[in-house]
């Protein structure tokens, strides 16, 4: 991927855009072609390149990261159509505009010209309101073009999905983002007042987006700087990106699955990354906690009991101390919980129990281990026969204790791994003497 538009020459500024337009505005590329970074997309085999190949444009969602194109990719959309071009922004429409953006489409769809609509922050439309758009794509009143740096799958309506297509956007790499500051040196005609190195970190806080890279070199374009600044220098001239992450949508969910699975893998500098990750961009501390406190039960278990009290002491030092201190505390238990060995025996064990129990729920057990706290129980039979295991010779009865109509089950298999190995020489000990008494 080289950039987000094409390094090779430079197309003529949009005569429309005011010198005093923010420099992204001011580089926005003016043809399909510009658009290099998005090659799977606009590419002659790309699913937009072959739509404008063969003039048939049809309904799509443009997903992807900030600062990728999608705005001007929507725009040049409608520059390769003769549809009439309309832009909103769900941020500040509502049912009325929308209404009135209906009722001129249909007007210009009565004189023979579909509307290419586009709509930003398309996801930000409640349900309703993105039904409202349906019987317009189905009748092609509306050729429809949205924006979102959320998962349609969650954002947007199964009905209006399954009217459109999904199109997926990169984030810009290294060398896109560089070819972005290529250009903008060209178009100012001056280089950046940076060293190597402060170039590369000024690429690499940009985290794939290009409008806020712009916006960073727009501002050092605008000081009056001698010498070229190396990193710690840039980074006292200009603010820092904070990372892409939002704590209810899908940034969140893909970093405490990433999380969970480093975990589970049994990767300690994986799992520290991305629990870095979480706490840097301002997840709760306490959540990351409950997370690795289930970890502890759920793909450890009885291998290391230990991992448990880890991370319930953690979570107990970090409310005592709080941020930053406490979170020192985060990081043990992280690390203990990724290098304990792992077993999932007790949480398949819970899930077959339960299942079994749901099946089997009013089976009454044996009387020999019922409880008899009256004198008409014990005359009737409870807790006749029953076996006290501390008075037999090895500790242990072999008493049956399951429900006289049902079979004995096994739920809980230990692995051979940690602690669970020494377990499954008790159960298979137990198994044997069970059989020794009862054959």
């Amino acid at each position: 991927m080289a950039g987000l538009f094409d390094d090779q020459e430079d197309r003529q500024r949009d005569p429309d855009v005011s010198a005093s337009a923010p420099l992204a505005d001011r580089l926005r590329p003016q043809e399909l072609g510009d658009i290099v970074g998005q090659e799977h997309l606009v590419g002659a085999s790309g699913t937009i390149g072959r739509m404008v190949a063969a003039g048939r444009l049809s309904s799509i969602i443009l997903w992807g990261p900030p600062g990728t194109g999608k705005t001007s990719l929507a725009r040049l959309l409608a520059d390769h159509t003769d549809l009439h071009f309309k832009a909103i922004s769900a941020v500040f429409s509502g049912v009325a505009e929308l209404k009135k953006v209906f009722a001129e489409a249909e007007m210009h769809f009565q004189s023979g010209k579909a509307t290419l609509l586009f709509v930003d922050e398309i996801h930000r439309f409640n349900r309703s309101q993105q039904d409202s758009f349906l019987p317009y794509v189905e009748r092609g009143t509306v050729v429809l073009v949205g924006a979102t740096t959320e998962n349609p799958s969650f954002e947007l309506n199964a009905a209006l999905l399954s009217r459109t297509q999904v199109l997926i956007l990169n984030r810009l790499d290294a060398a896109a983002l560089g070819g972005l500051l290529d250009r903008a040196e060209r178009l100012e005609s001056k280089a950046l007042p940076l060293t190597d190195d402060a170039r590369e970190a000024l690429i690499a806080s940009a985290d794939g987006d290009g409008r806020f890279l712009l916006n960073q070199a727009e501002t050092l374009f605008s000081l009056d700087i001698q010498e070229p600044l190396d990193p710690p220098e840039l980074a006292k001239t200009l603010h820092r990106r904070m990372p892409v992450y939002d704590k209810d949508r899908e940034g969140h969910y893909n970093l405490i699955s990433a999380l969970h699975k480093a975990l589970r893998g049994s990767d300690p500098q994986a799992s520290l990354y991305y629990l870095a990750r979480m706490l840097v961009a301002g997840e709760e501390p306490l959540y990351v906690l409950r997370r690795i406190v289930r970890f502890a039960s759920e793909d450890i278990g009885l291998a290391d009991p230990q991992a448990l009290v880890q991370a319930l002491a953690a979570k107990d030092a970090y409310e005592f101390l709080g941020s930053p201190e406490g979170e020192l505390a985060i990081v043990q238990a992280c690390l203990y919980c990724a290098t304990a060995p792992k077993s999932n025996a007790a949480y398949k064990a819970q899930k077959q129990a339960w299942k079994s129990a749901r099946q089997t729920g009013s089976l009454t057990p044996p009387q020999n281990i019922l409880n008899a706290p009256t004198k008409l129980m014990k005359d009737i039979g409870y807790g006749s026969g029953y076996s006290y295991d501390h008075e037999t010779d090895d500790g242990f009865s072999g008493d049956n204790y399951w429900p006289a109509e049902m079979s004995p089950e096994v739920f809980y298999a230990p692995v051979d791994r940690g602690f669970e190995r020494k377990i499954r020489e008790r159960l298979d000990y137990w198994e044997n003497l069970r059989a020794k008494k009862t054959g």
